[in-house]
Order: C-alpha cells, then structure tokens, then sequence
C-alpha cells in the first residue's frame, strides 16, 4: 500500500514539475537560440543547460525518494570558463532535452492517475450521489436510474481502482525509461570522468608521498641524526671518567629522541593503515570516536558482512577528516556516525548538532574531501544550514 501511495504521489506531481521544467528552460533556450547567430544568446543557452541539471537533479531526488529508483549523476561540467564548460557539457545538453520531453510522459502519468483513481472513485460511489445528488449516468443512451442499474457503474469504479496501480505503474515505467536514457552517464562521459579522476588520484598519491617524506625527514629523520650524534657524543665522553655524568645525560636524551622518532613513525604508519581496520570498521571508528576528547560521538555500523579492506580504509579516513572538522569548527555538543550498506552503496553519515554553515568551498577542505572520493566514482553531500545541524553524508559504490 505505502508503494502505491508513493506511486500515485509521484504520478499527480510530475505533470506540475515538468511543467515548471518546461517553462523555465524553455524560457532561456528560446531566445538564446534566436540570438546564437550574433553571440549574445549563448550565456542564455549555457543557462538553460544549467538550469535544466537542476531539474534533472530535483527528478532524480523525487525517484530516489518516492520511487526508491536510484539515477546515476553523471560528472559535471570540465574544465575551462562557466560559459565553455558548459556549452560543451554533453550531460546537461540531454537534460535540456529531458526537460523538453518530461511533459509528455507526465501527461501520461498524470492521466492515468486522474482517469483510474479519481474516476473510480467516483464512480464506486455513483449510487450514493445518485442518491443524495439526483444525479443520472447515461452510457451510451442507457440511463443508471435505479439502484440495479447504479451498481453497474459501482462496479466499473472497482476495476478501474483494481487496475490503478499497475496503469500508474506503467506510465511511470515509461518516465523511468526516459529518465535513464538521458539522465545517466554515458560512455563518453565515463571516459572523460575517469580521465580527469585518473588525474587527480596520480596527483593526490604525489602529494600524499611528498607528505610522508616531509614528515619523515622533518620528524623520524631528523630525531635519528640527533640520536646519533648524541650516542657519538656520549662514545667520546665515556672515555673520560670525569665526564660521566655528561655521557649518561646524552644517553638518556638519545632514548628519548628514540622513542619519539619511534611514536612519530608509529603516527605516520596509523595514516597509512590504522591497526584498528585490521578488526573491523565498526571497532576502527570506536576507536578513533573514543580517542578524541571533546564531546560524544555515537559510533552505529550496520552491515551484515564486512566491504572490502579499501573500501573500509576510504570510509575510515573519510570519517576521520570530518570528524576533525566537526571538533574544529561545529561547536556541537554531541555527534553520530553511522555507516550502512545499501544495494548498491556503502553510505557513511557523519551528523552534528552544531552551528552549522559548512560548505564545500573551493580549495577547502570539504572540497579536497570530494575530490579525492570521485577517483572511486564515490560523492560527498552535504547539508549544513546556518544555525545547524550538520549532516554529511559519502556515498562509495561497493561490489556486491
């Protein structure tokens, strides 16, 4: 019942969205067209463009939300200009064909939702307002002027309620074709999106080396050429029995370089690959709630088997940067994580009750965040009204 409902809410709404599609764009598209001869119309045509991905992601969300059908959001615009990047934006291009197209098979779905429930009903209840109205159905010259006659168009009303949902059902199919048809990625824009992602991973394991090899040579190295120049030192020292209590104080601080450049290293090892992972995520992100001081953070994973070790080390360090940020910049008093399986994503949601505001802005680090995930075809969303609360959510594609 709640999937018909959905369906039937999905199909009396489409008509006025699509509706507003079509007006919206249309309203861009019609004189950038006109005036593309001399130039002027093509901020028009790339606003149309825009304005249609929007729309197309408003249908996705509606899909997902009513229809539970999930619709992959193909890559966005390339590098270059917002105007060039976007007239050569293939994937918005078919949105503004979506957007023209829409119309057609929401009439459809709005038709048969108006024909099958609303007629039905009405009709189901002809003999009480035949009753009540004095009202007479005539079809086809014959007159439902009795009560036998009345429960004949009772009778209609019922079959056509029976086939409701499967009318609705299948307009709706027909939307959904449409919908994927032009909606999803196609082959060239996978192709594009995993050239520039292949960019970004070459670059992010570039920075990532660099990292650790600045770390190593400012922290572990250099505690080490100290350790050795103390233990020299000391060596020197040890020959002159005046000069022992020197020697065992450069003993003692080389122990202590030691065991820092040891900790460090250990530090830069968990960045690599924390040992918790090796017991699971749901004990990793215990692990790293509990070792941040500060406020309570409620840790829920939810998934009958275990991903893949490179999947869990992703969510891991996803986690960890933004719970990082909610420590830093939220002021909240309380946080969640929470890390489900889904058919055909893993979700990681990292929630806050604080003030709010945060937003992928370029070069940040939310940004840098979404970027590193969209190598592995995974997205980062967030929601953050001022005032707050804070909900971000990744969504990483799994092998089932």
């Amino acid at each position: 019942m709640r999937r018909i409902w959905a369906e039937f809410r999905y199909a009396v709404t489409a008509l006025p969205v699509a509706l507003a599609g079509l007006v919206g764009v249309g309203v861009l598209l019609i004189p950038g067209l006109t005036l593309a001869v001399v130039l002027a119309g093509l901020p028009l045509l790339a606003a149309a463009a825009d304005l249609a991905g929007w729309f197309a992601a408003v249908e996705r969300r509606r899909q997902a939300s009513l229809l539970g059908t999930r619709i992959e959001t193909p890559p966005g615009p390339g590098p270059g200009g917002w105007l060039t990047a976007r007239l050569k934006h293939g994937a918005g291009w078919r949105a503004v064909a979506f957007a023209l197209l829409k119309p057609l098979t929401a009439l459809l779905s709005f038709s048969a939702a108006l024909l099958f429930w609303a007629v039905g009903v009405a009709e189901l209840a002809y003999p009480i307002w035949r009753h009540i109205g004095g009202v007479t159905q005539v079809w086809a010259g014959f007159q439902l002027s009795d009560w036998p006659r009345s429960l004949l168009a009772a009778g209609a009303g019922v079959l056509l309620l029976a086939c409701a949902p499967w009318a609705v059902r299948g307009t709706i199919a027909l939307e959904g074709l449409l919908a994927r048809a032009l909606l999803t990625p196609t082959g060239a824009d996978r192709l594009r999106h995993l050239e520039r992602t292949r960019t970004q991973a070459v670059d992010d394991a570039a920075a990532t080396l660099r990292r650790i090899e600045r770390d190593l040579h400012d922290g572990a190295q250099a505690r080490m050429v100290a350790v050795t120049m103390d233990l020299i030192t000391a060596g020197q020292l040890l020959r002159d029995a005046t000069q022992l209590d020197q020697a065992r104080e450069l003993l003692d601080l080389a122990r202590q370089n030691a065991g820092a450049a040891v900790a460090e290293l250990r530090d830069l090892a968990k960045g690599i690959h924390p040992p918790a992972l090796d017991h699971g995520l749901d004990t990793a992100l215990t692990t790293l709630a509990t070792s941040r001081g500060g406020i309570p953070v409620e840790v829920s994973v939810t998934m009958p088997r275990r991903a893949d070790r490179a999947a869990e080390s992703i969510l891991y360090f996803c986690a960890a940067e933004l719970l990082a940020n909610v420590f830093k910049h939220s002021h909240a008093t309380r946080a969640a994580i929470e890390v489900r399986r889904e058919p055909s994503v893993l979700v990681l949601r990292v929630h806050d009750n604080g003030c709010g505001g945060a937003a992928t802005t370029p070069g940040g680090g939310l940004d840098g965040l979404a970027n590193r995930l969209r190598p592995v075809d995974g997205r980062l969303i967030i929601t953050s009204p001022p005032g707050g609360p804070t909900t971000a959510v990744v969504e990483l594609p799994h092998r089932r």
